[in-house]
Order: structure tokens, then sequence, then C-alpha cells
């Protein structure tokens, strides 16, 4: 019989690893604390720390992405409504 292995949500983990880069308990503690085993905390911990830097650069990139998205559109959005104004201009002139 296979032992099944546990998944914690991405919360849990952020939340002991947290606690773990902290340094107020022993990582035999927070594991007493959680029910992790302590070397699966410092594996978190240890990814923590890697993505830490990684986090804080994404977020100015993933902006400026979202600006130039939203630039993109409106774009699209004065071209459409020029191509609908002058269509209307033409039909106007068509009837008189």
């Amino acid at each position: 019989m296979t032992a099944q292995r546990n998944r914690y949500p991405a919360e849990f983990k952020a939340r002991v690893a947290l606690e773990a880069l902290k340094g107020q308990k022993t990582l035999n503690q927070l594991g007493s604390e959680y029910g992790v085993h302590p070397n699966q905390i410092s594996s978190w911990k240890k990814q923590l720390q890697q993505e830490l830097p990684r986090i804080f650069s994404v977020g100015r990139a993933r902006q400026s992405e979202n600006d130039e998205a939203l630039q993109a559109r409106l774009y699209q959005q004065i071209g459409q409504l020029q191509v609908e104004l002058n269509w209307l201009k033409k039909k106007a002139g068509m009837e008189r």
C-alpha cells in the first residue's frame, strides 16, 4: 500500500514559509505547529527566498504590459470609431 502525498494550497505554503523566514520559531516548532516535515518547510523557505526578488520585478513588468495592452485596445477602438464615422459621413452624403 502506498502512502498518499499531501498537497498543500499555495496560501498555506506561503504562510509557513514566511513564518520560517521570520526566524521566530525553529523549523521543528513550525513543523509540529503546522503538521509539516521540517525539511519541507526548509524547501518552501528556500523557494520563497529565491522568488522574492522576481515578485517585485514582475509587478512592474506586468503593469507595463497592462498599460501597453490598454493603449493598443484604445487605439483599436479609435480606429474603429473613425471607420464608422467615415462610413456614416459617406452614407449621409449619399442620401442628400
